[in-house]
């Protein structure tokens, strides 16, 4: 890391804008950019995330922009008045062998406790009084001695070095845990009590119990941006709604659900479509597929197009609007009958039964993590013997 990064970052964070970061800092967009971009590599982190011509923070921006401001203005105190610190960056590391010369009081021991070579510390120390426009060090026959403007660098590095540890301790903390984290991805159950929500539950209770130094994460969305996250590696294992497995991808079938209409009664499939409006998600979800398919078997298109149709990517939404709207849905029968068991239903035949499976790409980086989950679930719904 460097000062010059940390000030330019300063900048974006108090701005909101790149653009505006880089009026204030007289540097080109670019660099700017740049900047940012380096901080978040060495911080394994996003900080911003681009929206039209500005910024907006995440919530780690917010968190660590006190300590970011504290390591920025520390930064520019390190150079005398001339000096630019938008534009001459100069290494912490130089900093810190800078830190430990003054220590020792000699180039040639604070080289050799660092196991570099003496020509090679003398130069980075020429440099760095280069780079702050302030000579640092006066050199006698017994060592050296820092000038008073040496001596003020020395304390502001130390200050300087101390804040970018502890902004960096928690960066590789989380960059520790995220390279042991297994990512799974799933979708959205339809409450705290349906059969999905209940299968995540007791897998990742069993996850702690057999892989206490791994930590497991869980994040619910749609069967298309879980497809996606596999793709990209942003999940490892995904547990997706769909009637069978794309051909890059490789898993296992863990829960099939029958599919019921709901919130309406009768026992006539067309009659309880078309006599209220639908609520259903979007085509980006394998549930939607399903209702899809129905809606062609049961309607001719000019009787489809009259249909109500509104779509929500919110499973626990939609039964709300079931519950207590008037709408109509179809839903997975297990889960409505153990969140709702007298909420009326009309059981869809078995080629509409949802599938639902672990799966993960065939030529994923970590092989073992799919085999891993698939593992715990299938313990925690092995039932123990008695």
């Amino acid at each position: 890391m460097d000062s010059s990064t940390l000030v330019l970052v300063d900048a974006i964070l108090k701005a909101g804008s790149l653009r505006a970061a880089a009026r204030i800092a007289a540097r080109p967009a670019a660099s700017v950019s740049a900047a940012l971009d380096r901080l978040e590599a060495s911080l394994s982190t996003t900080l911003c995330q681009r929206a039209g011509s500005g910024l907006i923070l995440t919530l780690e921006a917010n968190r660590l922009a006190p300590e970011i401001a504290g390591a920025a203005a520390l930064a520019r105190r390190l150079y005398a008045a001339q000096a630019d610190p938008f534009a001459s960056g100069v290494r912490l590391q130089a900093l810190g062998r800078f830190v430990e010369v003054a220590e020792r009081g000699s180039i040639r021991q604070a080289a050799r406790a660092m196991m570099l070579g003496q020509p090679q510390l003398s130069r980075q120390l020429a440099h760095l009084e280069t780079a702050l426009g302030h000579r640092l060090i006066e050199r006698g026959t017994d060592g050296i001695s820092l000038t008073q403007a040496g001596q003020s660098v020395r304390e502001t590095s130390e200050a300087l070095l101390q804040v970018w540890g502890q902004i960096s301790r928690s960066s590789e903390d989380r960059f520790r845990r995220t390279q042991a984290t297994v990512r799974l991805g799933s979708i959205m159950p339809l409450g705290y009590e349906s059969e999905i929500a209940r299968q995540l539950a007791r897998l990742t209770a069993g996850w702690m119990a057999t892989h206490p130094r791994q930590p497991l994460f869980v994040s619910s969305t749609t069967a298309e941006e879980l497809l996606r996250g596999l793709k990209s590696g942003v999940f490892d294992v995904a547990l997706l709604d769909t009637e069978q497995l794309p051909a890059d991808l490789e898993g296992a079938r863990i829960v099939t659900s029958p599919l019921a209409i709901v919130g309406a009664g009768g026992n006539d499939i067309a009659q309880a479509l078309s006599s209220r409006p639908i609520a259903l998600p979007s085509p980006r979800s394998g549930l939607r597929l399903r209702i899809d398919t129905l809606l062609d078997m049961t309607f001719e298109p000019q009787q489809r197009d009259r249909l109500q149709l509104l779509e929500i990517d919110s499973i626990p939404v939609i039964l709300n609007l079931v519950l207590h709207h008037g709408f109509v849905s179809v839903l997975p029968l297990a889960s409505v009958a153990s969140i709702r068991p007298e909420l009326h239903n009309i059981a869809l035949p078995p080629d509409f039964d949802m599938h639902y499976w672990l799966c993960w790409p065939k030529s994923a980086g970590r092989p073992d993590a799919g085999m891993a989950v698939l593992d715990a679930i299938r313990r925690a719904t092995t039932p123990s013997p008695v």
